[in-house]
């Protein structure tokens, strides 16, 4: 459960229903938007643009949708207010470490709704700095287990991976935070990917054992996930039989 992510859960579902891909769609848009002004709408001269861009074009969302968040991201369209990115510190029963990543444009809405999921299942918000030093930020890229063969390992290191992991069906491929985007690019060369990603990922990690501490891990993230604001929950939280 180490580094659970928003888009971790999404990249795999099937048939998301109406309501939920509503607000699938709203996310991308609202981060979309956040790189466009980064950007200044250029898709081509920002990685991180072009990849929201392709994974939202996977999750189905409309062309139209893309365009318009492109463009308020530029302040065309004359659509919402200033959007902002936040990160907010926290801890979580059984004290796990969360870091809860937000793009907003407004505030005061975005704050209000994590520190309401936070209480209602005993958790609470953490200064500044409190949590983030036990949490690394790396880059994530994943491969169909059934493409993977032996040969393409050295390729990929040499490519600048980290780390190659097995995990079920997928292969993990690490890097680093910064160089998500490079390797991303010459893994393609060598194999198809299935998604790619930045995720923090728990350095000290808190192990759970209890299963009520467990259940109430799930709810609060499920319910910070569910929150307008909120684009992906991150926690050191192992989980140990």
């Amino acid at each position: 459960m180490s580094g659970h992510s928003k888009w971790a859960s999404i990249k795999h579902s099937k048939g998301i229903a109406d309501a939920k891909r509503g607000k699938v769609f709203s996310k991308y848009a609202v981060a979309i938007s956040l790189a466009s002004k980064e950007a200044n709408g250029d898709v081509n001269m920002s990685p991180k643009l072009r990849l929201l861009v392709e994974k939202a074009k996977q999750a189905g969302m409309p062309k139209d949708n893309i365009e318009r968040a492109i463009k308020r991201g530029i302040g065309e369209g004359g659509e919402g207010g200033i959007i902002e990115e936040m990160y907010f510190e926290a801890y979580g029963p059984g004290g796990v470490a969360l870091i809860i990543h937000c793009i907003t444009d407004n505030k005061n809405r975005a704050v209000a709704d994590v520190k309401y999921a936070l209480s209602r299942f005993e958790g609470k918000m953490a200064g500044e700095g409190s949590v983030k030093w036990m949490f690394k930020e790396v880059g994530k890229i994943i491969v169909d287990k059934s493409k993977w063969n032996d040969d393409l390992e050295m390729k990929v290191i040499e490519a600048g991976a980290r780390d190659i992991k097995l995990l079920d069906d997928v292969i993990e491929i690490e890097t680093g935070n910064n160089d998500l985007h490079t390797v991303k690019a010459e893994v393609e060369k060598l194999v198809e990917i299935t998604d790619a990603y930045l995720e923090w990922v728990g350095t000290q990690e808190v192990d759970v054992s209890e299963q009520n501490t467990k259940d109430k891990i799930d709810k609060l993230i499920e319910t910070l996930d569910d929150c307008q604001d909120v684009e992906e929950v991150f926690t050191n939280a192992n989980y140990i039989d």
